[in-house]
């Protein structure tokens, strides 16, 4: 492995560290008594500090030592972890990265300025410790002694890995005994001198925790053989003692103050009898017994393989290569269908059962889950709720909720664009949602589902929503809309996605330029998906995004309509239904039908597509969905389902809204694919117009 790829590793393992790093600090901003956090935040700078050494990043090693030993002063109680401290940690996390990215350490003097400010002035016990009720004071103090086995991998050297950097860590917990474990040395003619052969047996007597041990071994814990075991100590038959019963702790804690051994001093003071006390020191005995026994006997640790780092260019490279086998086993399909060979047939039957088994692994592969994207956004509330004076709490769900990595890459920005405009636009200031009768802190939801074939990302905010007379004065005085026009809040709504249009008083560091939500929608349409707002005055409004969940093959219903064939995202249909008899084929416009007591609106695809070719005599309509909305789409013929590659449609075909992508059949032919969210929006407005002149 070379260095460039040493750096690279380090670089991915720290941009991991670091996200820990700030969904821990946020959640200690909200939770400052959380002993665990604290935990989590140094181990994290910990792992940093020893890689980034480990790795020949000494100015990073440098800097995060600073914080390293405050979070070591916050973990012993001697400060108490504040706002102030979370947000210099924010700071100083960012600025990490750009030591790693860039070796940039402006900055870094000013925050570890205000950090030893901190400590200053915040250098005072916490308050009294949290140890549990049933665990007397003596059992919790004094050292303790620990046995540690490990073997490092056999690449650990390679991979620049230092044992005695290790060993000199365990060395700084206390005293200790190190003994070279030297039975996996092979004979000379078979030694390899980058393999690492040697084990190590240590005891140490410390004071510190049994975290400060596993912290030593933190960054390749996973692929090491570790175990550690306690080595019982002579005070342990005090505590045998008062587990039981026999003896008051307060009493114990007296006679460890006393030279005398505590089995006499406790039946000479008469506060146990000979028995209890040979009782427990047969139990003593036994305990360190099994301890030793269960550290000799027990296996290695297993080496983890949960996951294995593939970079994202190959994931790219395998999809596109199970695409062009998807379209070559259409193919061979077509080519076996019109053959009388049965075992041509049963050739492609098996090639379709494993390209499709390939198929839905590989995209297992590609998805995401979008939680992965949700922690960054409770940064971003937290410094907007800083910068703009309000109290803001962020509330996530369905963060396990799957998408393509394409997709989740791609909608990062539109949501930090529509989650800004909740904050700065929809969130009232503390003072006028006090007088508006609502608490002080608003609150922001970022919810995911699964909504059939699509994804559904509601962004919502309980601000003072959206003021339609105000949007629609800025229209007129744009020019987009006449004064006398008649509209429908919802659609003045959508003059929020118009290039440049802001109903903002004034411009900020955070919005006001009309500059964002026109790149939402573009964003998202690019990705096949759609965008709704909602809102309620004085309650909030809802953004809702609805995306697929791949961008890459998709199971379709192959469809003819004159001579032309088309493909219907299979996650859109609902049922399929013959046009009835009684309704005009020749009948222009669109009409509805009767679905189970529901009126559907339907389109008629050879109008919209204004094919020539003679019509079928008996029409079909197939019914898709778009969230909860529907509509039929009437098509000549049905001609079966088949796996569809989604191939991206040119510039020049841009203005063709009724269709998302393109796909190739298995006889060369190219088939459009319908934009399903666009012809249910399509049939709809029409439905709303025909109920507007019927009012």
């Amino acid at each position: 492995m070379t260095n460039s790829d040493l750096a690279a590793a380090f670089r991915q393992e720290a941009r991991e560290l670091l996200d820990q790093l700030e969904q821990v600090l946020l959640d200690l901003d909200q939770r400052p008594q959380n002993a665990d956090l604290v935990d989590s935040a140094f181990r994290a700078l910990h792992t940093i500090k020893g890689s980034g050494a480990m790795f020949g990043f000494d100015a990073v090693a440098a800097f995060v030592h600073e914080f390293e030993t405050a979070f070591d002063r916050v973990r012993k109680g001697k400060i108490a972890p504040s706002p102030a401290l979370v947000s210099v940690g924010l700071a100083a996390k960012d600025h990490i990265w750009k030591l790693i990215e860039r070796g940039d350490e402006e900055g870094g003097a000013e925050i570890l300025t205000q950090l030893s400010r901190i400590v200053e002035t915040d250098s005072a016990p916490a308050g009294p410790s949290e140890a549990p009720a049933h665990s007397p004071a003596f059992l919790e103090d004094g050292p303790r002694t620990w046995r540690i086995r490990f073997r490092l991998p056999h690449d650990a050297l390679v991979s620049g890995a230092n044992p005695l950097l290790l060993l000199d860590e365990i060395r700084a917990l206390g005293p200790c005994d190190v003994t070279a474990i030297t039975d996996g040395i092979p004979t000379l003619d078979r030694m390899e001198t980058e393999v690492c052969y040697l084990a190590w047996d240590v005891v140490v007597t410390t004071e510190r925790p049994r975290d400060a041990i596993d912290d030593v071994f933190m960054f390749m814990r996973d692929d090491m053989e570790l175990d550690v075991a306690a080595v019982a100590a002579p005070a342990r038959i005090g505590e045998i003692l008062v587990e039981r019963g026999d003896v008051p702790s307060h009493v114990v804690e007296q006679a460890l103050g006393k030279q005398t051994p505590l089995g006499k001093l406790l039946v000479a003071a008469g506060a146990a009898s000979t028995d209890r006390v040979a009782s427990a020191l047969a139990e003593q005995q036994h305990l360190r017994q099994k301890s030793d026994g269960e550290a000799a006997d027990k296996p290695a640790s297993p080496k983890a393989s949960a996951s294995l780092r593939v970079p994202a260019e190959r994931l790219d490279a395998l999809m596109d290569r199970v695409g062009e086998l998807v379209i070559a086993q259409a193919r061979l399909n077509q080519i076996a269908s019109a053959s009388s060979d049965a075992s041509l047939k049963t050739i492609a039957e098996e090639l379709e059962r494993l390209s499709s088994g390939l198929r839905d692994t590989t995209m297992g592969i590609r998805m995401v889950p979008i939680g992965t994207i949700f922690g960054r956004f409770r940064r971003l509330i937290h410094d907007l709720g800083r910068d703009l004076s309000k109290e803001v709490k962020f509330v996530t769900s369905g963060e396990e909720t799957e998408l393509d990595k394409t997709v989740i890459e791609r909608l990062a920005d539109p949501l930090v664009h529509v989650i800004r405009n909740a904050v700065d636009h929809g969130i009232e200031a503390p003072a006028e949602r006090l007088a508006a009768g609502k608490t002080a802190e608003g609150t922001v939801r970022l919810a995911a589902i699964h909504a059939g074939g699509e994804v559904a990302i509601a962004i919502s905010d309980d601000g003072a929503g959206l003021n339609a007379a105000r949007i629609r004065a800025k229209a007129e005085e744009a020019g987009l809309i006449a004064s006398d026009a008649k509209l429908a809040d919802s659609e003045l709504y959508q003059f929020l996605f118009h290039p440049g249009f802001s109903t903002a008083h004034e411009i900020t560091a955070v919005s006001g330029r009309g500059v964002g939500m026109d790149v939402v929608k573009r964003t998202i349409e690019s990705l096949r998906g759609s965008i709704d707002l909602t809102s309620t005055p004085g309650k909030g409004t809802t953004t809702t995004l609805r995306l697929p969940l791949t961008m890459a093959i998709i199971d379709g219903m192959l469809v003819r309509v004159g001579n032309g064939r088309y493909t219907i995202p299979l996650s859109a249909v609902e049922e399929c239904v013959e046009l009835p008899p009684d309704i005009d084929v020749a009948t222009s416009g669109r009409s509805f039908l009767n679905i189970r007591g529901s009126l559907v609106p339907f389109l008629r695809l050879r109008e919209l597509f204004k094919t020539t070719a003679p019509a079928d005599r008996y029409p079909k309509v197939v019914i898709v969905s778009s969230g909860e909305l529907r509509v039929g789409l009437v098509v000549d013929q049905i001609i079966g389902n088949n796996q569809t590659v989604i191939k991206s449609l040119s510039k020049l075909h841009a203005g063709l809204h009724c269709f998302s992508g393109a796909t190739i059949l298995g006889d060369g032919a190219v088939a459009l694919i319908l934009d399903i969210p666009h012809l249910v929006g399509f049939g709809q407005a029409f439905e709303e117009r025909l109920r507007g002149r019927a009012a």
